[in-house]
């Protein structure tokens, strides 16, 4: 367990590093200087007129947004790395999704190891107003998972998503 947590450490210094190092690589062109319209929801900036969000970096270095799914809010971390939306049982149950342990039959494998989860679809999930509908989800174990993690399930059902200027965009 303790080699785990010095590799999440070692892995979460790295992302840091990685996020401050493209900062100081984005080219000077890559800044616009026409005036943006902006309305502040949350930790997200969302232009007006666009559908599209912005999301800051928090203290740790990651992107933390929040999502409605049958009208209750959520709190995601945007995970690049996971190839669908995962959450954890108490979020999920906040919606009405409690799987049954006969349920929890896919085998996936975290940085915490390999544990089963259970496969679930959430029909809608709203982020700063990029809907997508149909979204394949896991639920995992409470204890497996202490933030719901945003993957490529719903990302790459948008038009792109990319990280510039400090910012992480995503665009429908």
């Amino acid at each position: 367990m303790r080699n785990i947590l010095f590799a999440a450490a070692a892995i979460a210094a790295a992302g840091v590093f990685m996020a401050q190092m493209a900062d100081r690589m984005t080219p000077a062109s890559a800044h616009t200087n026409a005036p943006r319209k902006e309305a502040t929801v949350g930790a997200a900036a969302v232009p007006a007129g666009n559908r599209s969000i912005s999301i800051a970096r928090d203290a740790r270095g990651h992107f933390q947004t929040d999502a409605r799914i049958d009208g209750q809010r959520i709190d995601f971390m945007v995970d690049t790395g996971a190839s669908v939306v995962a959450l954890n049982e108490r979020s999920a149950a906040r919606f009405g999704l409690r799987p049954s342990r006969g349920d929890y039959n896919a085998t996936v494998t975290t940085a915490n190891g390999t544990l089963k989860a259970a496969r679930a679809r959430i029909a809608m999930m709203d982020v700063g107003g990029l809907i997508v509908r149909d979204v394949e989800a896991m639920v995992l174990p409470d204890a497996a998972l202490s933030e719901n993690l945003l993957g490529l399930s719903f990302l790459s059902r948008l038009k792109r998503f990319e990280y510039t200027n400090g910012r992480l965009v995503l665009e429908q």
